[in-house]
């Protein structure tokens, strides 16, 4: 159509030019008369001059009627062209933006942050489409071009924003992993360790450190687990706890209980866990033995049968629920004194004698008379007997006895031989040597109990200082059991 307007205009401009050209004279133009000379005599014209003047004015006047008409034809069909020209450039225009209304909808691009750089080049396409002055310039347009070129601007940004998110996420892990690091080695760092130890800690520590900041995800981040490092540098630590006491024993305490281990067993105990936090829950404490003194009856002592050297552990009972709990896994007999009830002896004694005789006669008379009848086949007996007894019985006895008792306060004839009150105080003290253990030993080997099961022995014990505490506080509940080999 385009083609079509062009040649109709072309053809017009040569019309137009055709008809300058028949409208000018054949002869230039006079130059004005500098003065006004006289007029020549007017020839008289000819007919044949006339004539051809009329048939030049008829061409010229033809001639412009018919460019005048071929004007309003070209005017017509021009403005027919540029109308439908127009139309077809208005309705592929109003395509085209839909197309990019489609393609540049708001669903594509979500990000707020992100949707500049698309609207950027969506922008640029309708401006590039509303300044487009015919179809070939709007056909040339590919709004899917700039659909995509905005698509990776846009993808761009929301990546570039996802990895400004994700480093921030990733910067925040290593922070809360660098800071957590920190708190899990404060504790044994705090502990007064060796130089070579505490080396082996800080290089340790920084290791660590390094690991979380060169890491490049957060998985790898979260994958840097202290736990495996804090055992085995804890495990040093105790180690070096335990060698460092002087003692062959060494007592360890978890969650309140205390027990009395060698240093051997001790490390056997705490090498084979796995987990620091519950190696944490440890303690190591340097045996110190202290002796102390406990009035207990003999029934909670191994019923008193108890010397000293015995070894010995403490029980007590947990109140009314009658359940029992140890205290101290091992302690040792000092002594073990006997009351003074048990030194009191009474002793009774006695003597008696008896004699007798006795006499004794009798005499007896018999008397006795009879008499028989026989009348007929009846017999009749009839008797009478006496009989005399003299007796005579002397019975005489004569009697003697004696007794005493006395009692012996043990107690006292300790203090009077302290005193120096006593004669043969010696002799003494060697018939009163191990007088307890002796009573204890006659009942073992004569199976009597001589002294009641309530009978309070007072006995010295000798444990560990960290146990003192424990059995002072259940005295009342407690229990000493001997250990037997």
């Amino acid at each position: 159509m385009l083609n079509v307007a062009e040649d109709i205009e072309a053809k017009i401009r040569r019309l137009r030019e055709l008809g300058k050209v028949s409208a000018e004279p054949s002869t230039p133009p006079a130059k004005p008369p500098a003065a006004a000379p006289k007029k020549p005599p007017r020839r008289p014209r000819s007919i044949s001059s006339i004539r051809e003047r009329e048939r030049r004015k008829r061409i010229l006047i033809g001639a412009s009627i018919l460019i005048i008409i071929i004007l309003i034809i070209s005017i017509g069909a021009y403005a027919y062209l540029q109308n439908r020209a127009a139309n077809e450039l208005k309705n592929a225009r109003e395509q085209k933006l839909r197309e990019v209304a489609y393609y540049f909808k708001a669903g594509n691009f979500t990000n707020p942050n992100c949707t500049k750089y698309a609207n950027q080049y969506k922008t640029e396409v309708v401006n590039k489409i509303l300044q487009a002055k015919t179809l070939q310039e709007l056909k040339a347009i590919n709004v899917k071009v700039y659909f995509d070129k905005a698509v990776q601007a846009y993808d761009s940004c929301v990546a570039k924003q996802r990895q400004l998110e994700y480093e921030k996420i990733l910067n925040q892990t290593k922070q809360e992993k660098l800071k957590s690091i920190e708190l899990a080695f404060q504790p044994l760092l705090s502990m007064p360790l060796p130089d070579s130890l505490k080396a082996k800690v800080v290089s340790t520590l920084k290791s660590l450190e390094q690991q979380v900041k060169e890491a490049k995800t957060v998985e790898q981040v979260k994958a840097v687990n202290p736990d495996p490092y804090l055992l085995s540098l804890w495990r040093d630590y105790y180690f070096y706890r335990i060698d460092s006491i002087t003692t062959p024993d060494v007592i360890l305490e978890k969650n309140g209980v205390k027990t009395l281990v060698s240093k051997s067993d001790a490390k056997a105990i705490l090498g084979s866990i796995m987990s620091y936090q519950e190696l944490l829950q440890y303690k190591v404490y340097p045996v110190q033995y202290v002796e102390i003194a406990l009035l207990l009856p003999r029934d909670k002592i191994a019923g008193g049968f108890l010397k000293p050297g015995d070894k010995i552990m403490f029980f007590a009972s947990n109140g009314t629920k009658g359940s029992y709990h140890e205290i101290a896994n091992q302690g040792y007999v000092e002594m073990v004194l006997l009351p003074s009830t048990a030194g009191q002896i009474a002793v009774s004694e006695s003597q008696s004698q008896t004699s007798s005789s006795t006499s004794s006669s009798s005499t007896n008379y018999n008397e006795q008379h009879s008499s028989t009848y026989n009348p007929g086949d009846v017999s009749y007996t009839n008797g009478t007997t006496y009989t005399d007894t003299y007796s005579n019985s002397q019975t005489s006895s004569q009697s003697s006895s004696a007794s005493y008792t006395y009692n012996v306060n043990l107690a006292e004839i300790l203090k009077a031989i302290a005193a120096g009150k006593i004669q043969a105080s010696e002799e003494v003290k060697q018939q009163l040597e191990n007088y307890g253990w002796k009573v204890i030993n006659l009942e073992e080997s004569s199976d009597m109990l001589v002294l009641p099961p309530n009978t309070e022995f007072l006995i010295i014990v000798k444990v560990p200082s960290i146990f003192v505490p424990d059995i002072l506080q259940n005295q009342q509940d407690l229990y000493i059991a001997k250990i037997s080999t």
